[in-house]
């Protein structure tokens, strides 16, 4: 079993989860998030008032799937869908995943996704 973090932008959450419903992923976790990477923040004004916006909103997803095979076409799909081709696009993180229980039925593993 793999397990996909990806950060993307905002507004991209709506056109990344079309894209992994087409794919035929089913189920994730959104998380709205606050970060910096190579942006490193930027300035804003507020009533006259300069300030930096040191931490940037992003968008968190995770998904956990049973096969390397999905996590490869969750990572396209996510990958195509959230690219701006401009900095700050984000990141995808592919992790394993040992064991997975489902809370209300104790199936686990494969068939608690």
């Amino acid at each position: 079993m793999k397990k996909i973090e990806a950060i993307i932008k905002p507004f991209k959450l709506e056109d990344v989860k079309d894209a992994l419903v087409e794919a035929g992923i089913e189920g994730m976790t959104v998380s709205e998030v606050k970060g910096y990477g190579r942006q490193q923040g930027h300035s804003e004004l507020y009533r006259g008032a300069e300030y930096v916006v040191e931490f940037i909103p992003k968008i968190k997803i995770e998904i956990v799937v049973s096969s390397q095979e999905y996590a490869d076409i969750a990572v396209k799909a996510i990958n195509a869908a959230a690219k701006t081709g401009k900095i700050g696009d984000g990141k995808i993180f592919v992790s394993s995943i040992d064991s997975v229980l489902r809370i209300r039925t104790d199936e686990e593993d494969e068939e608690a996704l």
